[in-house]
């Protein structure tokens, strides 16, 4: 009986290392794939385990975003990036890479859009960090489009004639 005890105490005391890995390796890990269009620059990063975000991997997903014509960064909303791998789940290709076309604008660089094309929003929430611009290799920009548009997180519009869907996490509207 008193080493039945002991035994008990010891199972209590003693630590279970693979009960804890267990544990860690059920925290979701959230990845992104981006290449940039315009800078030619890649980057593959996990963002974000569990509800945690990674600080330095967010810093490494604003400068790659950044204004690609000024070279200025802007801090992001986290939402978009949330926004992005559900997006890239939805559509059956939870590792694909992102083709990023624009990410942050510069007020100078929005500006200097808005007088070119008429499809640009004076106070475009790209200015903010909330809106990016892309394609995925392999789908096709209308069902891409179709696809956020049925996660109803934001504004989603559809660019046919550059090949692009600009979606951002600001009221849910559509274009």
């Amino acid at each position: 009986m008193c080493s039945a005890a002991l035994a008990m105490i010891a199972l209590l005391v003693t630590p279970y290392p693979t009960t804890i890995s267990t544990v860690e390796s059920a925290v979701r890990e959230y990845r992104i794939r981006f290449y940039h269009t315009h800078t030619g620059e890649r980057i593959d990063v996990v963002y974000r385990k569990g509800d945690t975000y990674i600080p330095e991997a967010i810093s490494l997903l604003e400068y790659h975003l950044r204004d690609h014509r000024t070279g200025d960064v802007q801090i992001f909303d986290l939402r978009l990036f949330d926004l992005l791998n559900d997006l890239t789940s939805a559509a059956g290709l939870p590792d694909a890479e992102i083709e990023v076309i624009s990410g942050y604008r510069s007020p100078w660089s929005n500006e200097f859009l808005r007088r070119r094309s008429c499809g640009v929003a004076r106070y475009s929430l790209h200015m903010q960090g909330m809106a990016i611009d892309i394609r995925i290799p392999g789908i096709d920009t209308s069902y891409l489009h179709e696809l956020a548009l049925s996660l109803s997180r934001g504004g989603v519009g559809y660019y046919p004639g550059p090949d692009f869907v600009h979606v951002d996490v600001g009221p849910v509207r559509q274009w």
